[in-house]
């Protein structure tokens, strides 16, 4: 059953189709930050693993909450790494392991990227689909990004 939620089934759609594209760079992410838990290594070793084990975290939670807005909204959610691929703004590199250093600089870079487009998606589903609701969850989603860029910002300093 479709929901009547005083937005059109095609702004609906459109607004599913931006939160997959969310949702594919949350996963992309999750699974980067990841890799970077299981192999930090060096001097701050535990201090990092532990960071990208909050980090990884946070995305699951946010992964979950994507997912769960592009079902409220009527459509069926994508869930293949296939699918994700094709969606994702980020890039991953397969057998490369990166000093700490540069695990840190590649997650700021693919916040800073999610932040830039998730302002992007805010602004359409405001603007021009009229959904406040997906506006509202991509603004707190977004907040989240910048919070965590600001903390691997500040080991770059």
């Amino acid at each position: 059953m479709k929901p009547h939620i005083g937005i059109s089934e095609k702004k609906l759609k459109s607004v599913s189709e931006l939160l997959s594209i969310v949702l594919a760079d949350e996963v992309t992410l999750y699974t980067k930050t990841r890799k970077f838990h299981w192999n930090v290594s060096g001097e701050s070793f535990m201090e990092l693993h532990k960071l990208f084990e909050d980090q990884y975290k946070q995305l699951e939670k946010s992964i979950d909450e994507a997912a769960e807005r592009i079902g409220k909204l009527g459509s069926k959610t994508i869930g293949t790494m296939e699918e994700f691929g094709k969606l994702t703004s980020l890039k991953e590199h397969a057998k490369i392991y990166p000093t700490s250093k540069e695990m840190i600089k590649e997650l700021l870079g693919d916040h800073e990227i999610i932040i830039v487009n998730l302002r992007s998606s805010i602004d359409k589903c405001a603007e021009k689909h009229g959904d406040a609701g997906s506006a509202d969850f991509l603004t707190g989603l977004m907040q989240q990004h910048e919070t965590i860029a600001w903390t691997l910002r500040r080991y770059l300093n």
